[in-house]
This record gives structure tokens, C-alpha cells and sequence, in this order.
């Protein structure tokens, strides 16, 4: 019987870690599964230029697994149970189980409503495919005039705001955040991002809190309200509730509590990565849930499966931020390079070149996804070392 390796979700985490197992242990020892909800694999970073109506190529997981001998399912997981080692999923053909050896957890994130009453209902997205494009088809029911609001002050509102006032600028689009646009930045990078602001005529509202969001717009503190056409939740990211309700440690937000292996401190047969992983990073916090952060986490944790699995030393992977890209259309951007404390340096790179550099973020993604290798040497495939193929369900955890 060959170790069952089952890693959840095939996004910017599990897809590149699903290959590199694949690619560094021998296939008469193990089995790879990976279970995703869609068939592609999809740039969730570039879902604000779906919602703005650009059309996205294709990338398909079954042609990306190709010759790696990863099972590819296409299901959405709906439990785990981490006494039994198994996993419960849904497709057309119905329920099903999966058991597993070893998990690698990487279901991610979805919006997350802050407790904001309406936002269920009433808001649109950007964290999942059939959100953005949800989004698109509201927004192409809109004539000139009509009326954009985006919640949030951060990266995914920053883009969503810039992206849609650009590609469709007969619309109004306004901005409301709790906090201060970009006062994270840098002085430069700032300046140039209230200046991108201004060139789109995107209006922005700073230090206004929103508490419930309408059919026809939203309600800040002190009862202001934003008419809207199209309402745009992008003020924070939340986890599935799955791991918190298949009995591993989790923080109070959800997130998978691991070690810096990326193993569960509950069930070390339990990997995490990505959104879905709570690690404290080199500068002595938690990594926010990023790509970035997944690529930090996925790296770490196909490290240590690789090494808790054949017995061979376990390389440290850096949990570092060199800084924040930001696209502001598609023709500009900023590049905030931050210090070892993820504070904002002086310098960035802003305009065209850093446009330039974000269109090289995306196509290095992709083709990472393809090409998981990540300093493991690739000349041969491992070989197990003496460990327990088949784990009986009574002594798991």
C-alpha cells in the first residue's frame, strides 16, 4: 500500500505544492490527491480584472498535473475528520469519502463580512471566481453614470476601485475606508497612488466606518449613506469553517495553529499552508493571508513532508516580506519595497515600470504553478524511509 498524500485546494498554495511532492517522491511509495472545487486553476489575484470584464486565459489543473501522476478531483470539500484521516467531499455524482496518510490543508480564504449586516445579501466580491464574474455581469447591467462603491482600504480594494474606473469609466466609482488610503506607504507611494486616484475620479472616503450594507448602497457610523448600484465588500478575508469543525488546533479567527514546519501542533500528520495556516513570521507576526504567504507556507510545508517522509534534513524556508505590489489599472502600479519589519522603506518603484513588474508577478505565478521545484533537487525521486503506511483510524492524532 503506497503513503495517500491529500492536499485540499489547488490555488496559489496547493497547486505548486501538490507537484512538487509529486515531483520528489517515488511514485511506488506514495500517492498524490488533490481536491478542488473547479477543474482550473485560478489567479485569484487577477480576479478584479475579471470583475472588470478582461478575460482571463485559461489554465487548466489536469494539463497542469500532466505527466506528474497527481490524481486530480474535481469536488468540493465539505468536512475533515482529523481522528478518522478522512475527507468528505461533493461532486454531481454525490458524497464521498477520502482517506488519507498525510493532509496538506489549502482551502484558503473567502470574503470576510466583518460582522457587517447585509454584506451576505446585499455585496459583491472578488475572492472567488464565481464572485468576480457575478460582479462582471452586475456591472455590465449598468449604463454610463451608474453608480461603483468599494469597501476597504486595502490592496484588494485598492485594485478593484482602480481597475473598474479605468476599464469602464463611464462609471462613478467611490472608495470608503475605515482607515487612511495607503498610509502604509511610503511618501512617494502615497503621493502616486492619491494621484492615480484622482486621474480615475474615484472619490474617496478615509476614516468612515461601514455598518450595514443595503439593496441600494450602505450605511457608515453616524448614519451617512452611499448610494450605490453595485456594492463591493473588500475590507478583509475570512477561513472555511472546516478545519476549525474537523478537530485540529485552530486560532480564534479559524486559521490552522502549526509549528514552523507547518505541521499541525495537534495532529502532525496535518500540514497547512497558505490562507489557511496561522505562523508567526520572522519578524515576530502572524503572516497576513497574501499569495506571498502562501508561497512562504507552501514551500515550508512540501519541505517537511518531503523530509518528515523519507528522513532527510528539513531546510528552513524564509518567512520574509520584501515588499507590496500594487496594480492601479493596467498601465500602472507600485512597488513598496518594505523593511524586515514589513514597514514601508522610502524607496518604490511607481508608474509603467512597476506595471511592468506586476505583468512579471503574474506570469512567474503561473508559471510556478507548473514548475514546483523550489531549491528541492529535481534529479531523482525519493524513496520512503521506514514509517507507517497505513496509520489505523484508532490511533490517529
Amino acid at each position: 500500500m503506497r503513503h495517500r498524500i491529500v492536499v485540499l485546494g489547488a490555488g496559489y498554495a496547493g497547486a505548486a505544492a501538490a507537484g512538487c511532492l509529486a515531483r520528489h517522491l517515488h511514485p511506488d511509495d506514495v500517492e498524490v490527491t488533490v481536491v478542488n472545487a473547479e477543474p482550473d486553476f485560478v489567479e485569484r489575484i487577477r480576479l478584479h480584472q475579471v470583475a472588470a470584464g478582461h478575460r482571463l486565459r485559461r489554465h487548466a489543473l489536469a494539463e497542469m498535473f500532466a505527466g506528474t501522476g497527481i490524481q486530480l478531483r474535481v469536488a468540493r470539500v465539505v468536512a475533515t475528520d482529523a481522528r478518522q484521516r478522512t475527507v468528505t467531499v461533493t461532486d454531481g455524482a454525490g458524497t464521498d469519502q477520502i482517506g488519507y496518510d498525510t493532509l496538506l490543508y489549502t482551502l484558503g480564504s473567502t470574503v470576510g463580512d466583518g460582522g457587517v449586516a447585509g454584506v451576505g445579501e446585499h455585496a459583491f466580491h472578488v475572492a472567488s471566481r464565481p464572485a468576480a464574474l457575478r460582479l462582471q455581469r452586475r456591472l455590465d447591467e449598468l449604463d454610463a453614470g451608474g453608480t461603483v462603491l468599494v469597501v476597504g482600504g486595502n490592496l484588494t480594494a485598492i485594485e478593484t476601485a482602480t481597475e473598474i474606473a479605468e476599464s469602464r469609466p463611464g462609471l462613478r466609482v467611490t472608495l470608503v475606508t475605515s482607515g487612511e488610503l495607503g498610509g502604509w506607504l511610503g511618501p512617494k507611494g502615497r503621493r502616486h497612488l492619491l494621484r492615480a486616484f484622482d486621474r480615475f475620479g474615484i472619490a474617496v472616503h478615509e476614516h468612515t466606518t461601514v455598518e450595514r450594507v443595503e439593496p441600494a448602497g450602505a450605511v457608515a457610523a453616524g448614519g451617512t449613506a452611499f448610494a450605490a448600484d453595485a456594492t463591493v465588500w473588500a475590507a478583509g478575508f475570512a477561513v472555511h469553517p472546516i478545519a476549525a469543525a474537523s478537530g485540529v488546533a485552530v486560532e480564534a479567527d479559524g486559521r490552522i495553529t502549526v509549528d514552523r514546519m507547518m505541521r499541525s501542533v495537534s495532529h502532525p500528520e496535518v500540514y497547512a499552508a497558505g490562507d489557511s495556516v496561522y505562523v508567526i513570521g520572522d519578524n515576530g507576526r502572524p503572516l497576513p493571508m497574501s499569495c506571498a504567504s502562501a508561497g512562504f507556507t507552501r514551500m515550508q510545508a512540501t519541505a517537511a513532508i518531503v523530509g518528515d517522509l523519507t528522513g532527510r534534513k528539513v531546510p528552513t524556508t524564509s518567512l520574509q516580506y520584501l515588499g507590496n505590489c500594487i496594480g492601479l489599472g493596467g498601465k500602472d502600479a507600485i512597488f513598496q519595497a518594505v523593511d524586515g519589519d514589513a514597514r514601508s522603506r522610502a524607496w518604490s518603484l511607481r508608474g509603467r515600470s512597476a506595471a511592468r513588474f506586476k505583468a512579471f508577478v503574474f506570469r512567474g505565478t503561473v508559471w510556478n504553478m507548473r514548475h514546483p521545484t523550489y531549491g528541492l533537487p529535481t534529479t531523482r525521486r525519493h524513496r520512503l524511509a521506514t514509517v507507517p503506511r497505513r496509520a489505523p483510524a484508532a490511533a490517529a492524532g
